[in-house]
Parts: C-alpha cells; sequence; structure tokens
C-alpha cells in the first residue's frame, strides 16, 4: 500500500529495482530501455517506474542524495512493497588514477564515518558489505557485455562540500593511501545496511563522473543520459 514518499500500490514494484540518485535518470533509464514502462511514483518527484528488460519485469527509481533519502526509500521497497534486489546505479568521484571518469565500479564494501547504521539499528561497523550473490550476477553481465570493472571498497560520506581545507594531505588522500578506498559517493553504505537488517540484497555499481587527481568532470547532462555501460550492466544481471 502507498506510503508517505511513494504512491505504489502492492505489485506495481518488481523484485528487482534500479536505483539511481537522480529521478531524471530512472526516467531516462525507463523510457530508454524498458518494455510498457508504468510510472508508479512521483511524490515529491522521486520517479518511479516499471517494465520488461528481455522478458524480466524490472523496476527503477530515483533514491535522492545522501544516506537519509536512499535510507528511506531503500527501507520502504524491501519492507512495504516485497523488493528483494535493490541495485545502485550511480555517481562518484574518483580517489585513485585506476578509476578514470566514464569508468564503472563495482563496490566491494563501504565505508562511513556516518552515524546511520548506528541510529537506524545500533550496528557499530564502519564498512558494509553488499550481496556476494548480486555482485556475482553483475560480474557477468559486465563480462558478457565486455564492460570493464574497476573492483574496490568506496566511501560512503555524509559530507559533499568539505570546509576544512587544512589537512595536509587532503582528506581523500588519507582514505585512498592509507585505507585503499578507491572513490566517494553518499548512498551506499545506508543501501547495504537496510539490506542486512532485513534480508534483502543490495549491491553498488557507480560511474566515475570527476576525479580527485585529473580533476575531469562530466556535466549534469552526461550524468543523467550517458552513463549507459553502468545501466546496461546493471539490467543485464540474471538475478
Amino acid at each position: 500500500m502507498p506510503t508517505p514518499h511513494n504512491r505504489a500500490e502492492n505489485g506495481q514494484i518488481a523484485k528487482t529495482v534500479l536505483m539511481p540518485g537522480d529521478p531524471l535518470r530512472a526516467k531516462f533509464i525507463a523510457e530508454t530501455f524498458l518494455e510498457h514502462p508504468v510510472l508508479f511514483n512521483d511524490v515529491r518527484g522521486m520517479l518511479g517506474y516499471t517494465g520488461t528488460y528481455g522478458g524480466r519485469p524490472v523496476s527503477v527509481m530515483g533514491s535522492g542524495m545522501g544516506m537519509p533519502s536512499i535510507g528511506i526509500y531503500s527501507y520502504e521497497l524491501f519492507s512495504r512493497y516485497g523488493v528483494e534486489n535493490i541495485i545502485r546505479i550511480g555517481s562518484a568521484g574518483s580517489y585513485t588514477e585506476r578509476a578514470k571518469v566514464y569508468d564503472v565500479v563495482l563496490a566491494t564494501g563501504a565505508y562511513s564515518e556516518s552515524s546511520f547504521a548506528r541510529t537506524m539499528s545500533g550496528c557499530t561497523a564502519d564498512t558494509l558489505a553488499p550481496s556476494g550473490e548480486l555482485c556475482a550476477a553483475l560480474r557477468a553481465s559486465a563480462a558478457k557485455l565486455g564492460v570493464p570493472l574497476v573492483e574496490g571498497v568506496i566511501h560512503s560520506s555524509d559530507v559533499f562540500y568539505r570546509h576544512d581545507d587544512r589537512q595536509d594531505p587532503a582528506y581523500w588522500e588519507l582514505l585512498r593511501d592509507e585505507k585503499g578506498w578507491v572513490a566517494v559517493e553518499m548512498e551506499s553504505f545506508a543501501l547495504f545496511h537496510n539490506a542486512a537488517v532485513l534480508g534483502k540484497r543490495a549491491a553498488c555499481l557507480v560511474t566515475i563522473s570527476d576525479s580527485f587527481v585529473s580533476h575531469q568532470e562530466t556535466t549534469p547532462e552526461e550524468r543523467q543520459t550517458s552513463f549507459t555501460a553502468m545501466m546496461k550492466v546493471a539490467l543485464g544481471a540474471e538475478l
């Protein structure tokens, strides 16, 4: 039944949901790749669609930015709508030369300083893992499509703008050099947490949209419509 954030009725959302942060990216995916997409949500402009891909039902819905936002939407999808699999398909900033702009990264874990998990369930871990089954399906899809994947732990940050620049080396360099993290985004830690506490499956693919190393950047339009390799890998995962 509907929630305060989702007007969908039971049965309107598939067991597998792809979640970009940007609802306009969800619209692009639905209109470009899905057969017979049907809009199931537009509350607060957070667009969600269900259609088929290769004969399989699949839904795509925006998550918004940050852990509180994806925390709400993913929890409702898992707990209220019977969703079993959520694959985040987002953008990320690269911490390393081995993850260049437009490369696709498969998260093998998500590290965060956030209090999300502790506040939500009492979980004190600072690094959470995705579903091994989902990651295997994404690797198989990428191999079939010939899309190379960069794999590694990513940093899920609560902070987009860091006001304190006094650290030398920079905070991202510490995380890269001391921890080995490959990229930064703002959602996966909360998604992995919700999947774990609810007995569901979650994974994360991100496309590098900008680099702390090369200082290259993509435009908002490119982030919305041109990260198609990541989209096809997620859609092609056989679950």
